[in-house]
């Protein structure tokens, strides 16, 4: 009998893994039959969620650009067909329109597969899986890779003669939907973004649509946007936000241009960034603080969940300046997801859920973690500004930023990695609590790793010392009100960690 092993490309609530030969020591591992399998695992997992049998369900398919996505699509369409499953080819997608095509009139699936491995290079992929209630969880994926590994469970599922695929419009049908929003929102007629000269940085991923189907037709002028041609070879910059070079091209170009917005995608377009009219980045604490700011007048006291990287600055902006709450919980868009719901299933109302990294979830966008979506309520916003002759920069004028900011990662040597955080973290939370770190204060609550604030005459700040999700890694981030404060926490912390010989401080 033939055996699979599935579980390394399991990464949190998605698949991910080496789709393509080319880099040196990266062996492909996400093959043809491993994707074809897993997909029927997604199958089997559908059947025993709905009720129905494989064939009375419709699942719809999709890709970013990346090299591998072609062919991993066919694999999928290869393994479900022969099931009686109704495929919907999406082609070229987003992320967040697979999950609408669960939701959409035109489609109602029942379950939709996302082929991506978001910012990652070339010669990776993966999948996301969703139904109609959101993005499937880790569980979930643990259950999936659990099925594609049974050829018991997975022919169970009787074979029956196959329908034919399906090619649907998908992103059409979503750039619809965002524009529809976008007119209500301004309320100004059909062209409410006439005037307005909007940059858009796809980073050769999937979210180019944006600026041609959605901006473009309400009278934006975006012939100033860039990279948006789909190309799996991502020459430009990374698809990723969070990256120092893709930010810095897109604030250049807004600047150059004299735009009055600026807007950036990831790949698979569930997360996104800004630039303001005056060519300044709106990432990281500020993407969080734009996206709170967006909801604080609808939504006077919600919550607004976060990952625990946030500034103690982002805390005063969310609580003093908007009268919202602010809960920093832990990294992983799912974790600040799952917690924002939770909150509002006890009671307590939590409308947005956001990742530094630029993940937001609103709760009135079924909790879906959507870059186009984010975009979309910062550019209702701007036209509506840019009516009064204001820019998208007032709403954060209020917003302090850190005077330093950095992140260090060591690598854990020790075979049993997550134990041996464990075990740093434990110390660290002793000697901060018992007062042995001078001017240091354990910060808490606190829902991931160990944060000490540090309060001294010559500087203040903070650490958050973490485990990684997945790999074995700890990161450290550091804040400091003051000029040359982070270098003073490196000092501190350094002799703390010397003793940790399975610890590789090196960069510290």
């Amino acid at each position: 009998m033939a055996r699979y092993d599935y579980t390394k490309l399991q990464n949190g609530s998605d698949i991910r893994g080496v789709a393509l030969e080319g880099v040196e020591g990266e062996a492909v591992n996400l093959t043809a039959e491993a994707a074809s399998r897993l997909g029927r695992g997604f199958l089997f997992w559908l059947t025993n969620m709905t009720g129905k049998g494989a064939h009375e369900l419709t699942v719809a398919i999709g890709r970013d650009p990346r090299l591998s996505g072609e062919d991993i699509t066919k694999a999928l369409i290869d393994g479900l067909l022969p099931h009686g499953c109704k495929v919907l080819d999406a082609g070229l997608a987003s992320t967040p329109a697979m999950f609408m095509s669960t939701i959409f009139e035109e489609y109602k699936c029942d379950g939709a597969i996302m082929i991506t491995a978001s910012h990652l290079p070339w010669n990776r992929n993966g999948m996301k899986f969703f139904d109609a209630y959101g993005g499937l969880n880790k569980g979930d994926i643990v259950d999936i890779i659990t099925f594609a590994e049974s050829d018991s469970m997975l022919n169970s599922m009787r074979p029956i003669p196959a329908k034919e695929v399906t090619e649907i419009p998908l992103i059409d049908t979503y750039a619809t939907h965002l524009r529809k929003l976008i007119i209500d929102g301004v309320g100004a007629g059909e062209q409410p973004l006439a005037g307005m000269k909007i940059t858009v940085d796809a980073g050769n991923g999937a979210g180019g649509f944006y600026a041609n189907k959605v901006l473009e037709p309400l009278g934006a002028d975006v012939s100033s946007s860039q990279f948006l041609e789909p190309d799996g070879n991502f020459p430009n910059h990374a698809p990723n936000p969070e990256d120092k070079k893709a930010m810095a091209a897109i604030c250049a170009r807004v600047k150059e241009c004299g735009t009055d917005l600026g807007l950036i995608f990831d790949t698979d377009v569930d997360r996104s960034s800004a630039v303001d009219e005056r060519g300044q980045e709106i990432n990281r604490n500020s993407i969080v603080a734009m996206a709170a700011a967006l909801i604080a007048d609808a939504y006077p006291g919600t919550t607004v969940v976060t990952d625990s990287i946030t500034s103690n600055e982002l805390t005063t902006f969310l609580e003093e300046g908007l009268g919202l709450k602010h809960l920093r919980f832990k990294r992983g868009y799912k974790n600040v997801i799952n917690k924002s719901i939770e909150l509002n299933d006890a009671g307590i109302d939590s409308q947005l859920a956001i990742e530094t990294s630029g993940h937001a979830a609103y709760k009135e966008n079924y909790f879906l973690d959507d870059g186009a979506y984010l975009a979309t309520k910062i550019v209702i916003k701007a036209a509506q500004l840019f009516r009064e002759g204001r820019g998208i920069s007032t709403l954060l004028a209020d917003l302090k930023l850190p005077a330093e900011s950095e992140e260090v990662r060591f690598p854990i040597l020790a075979e049993d990695f997550g134990a041996y955080g464990d075990t740093i973290i434990a110390d660290l939370e002793n000697l901060a609590r018992s007062g042995q770190i001078a001017g240091a204060t354990l910060v808490e609550p606190n829902y991931e790793g160990v944060r000490i604030a540090f309060d001294r005459p010559d500087f203040g700040g903070w650490l958050l010392l973490r485990k990684s999700l997945h790999d074995p890694i700890m990161p450290l981030n550091i804040e400091s009100d003051t000029a040359g404060g982070c270098a003073e926490i490196r000092k501190v912390l350094k002799p703390l960690l010397a003793g940790y010989n399975e610890l590789d401080i090196e960069k510290l």
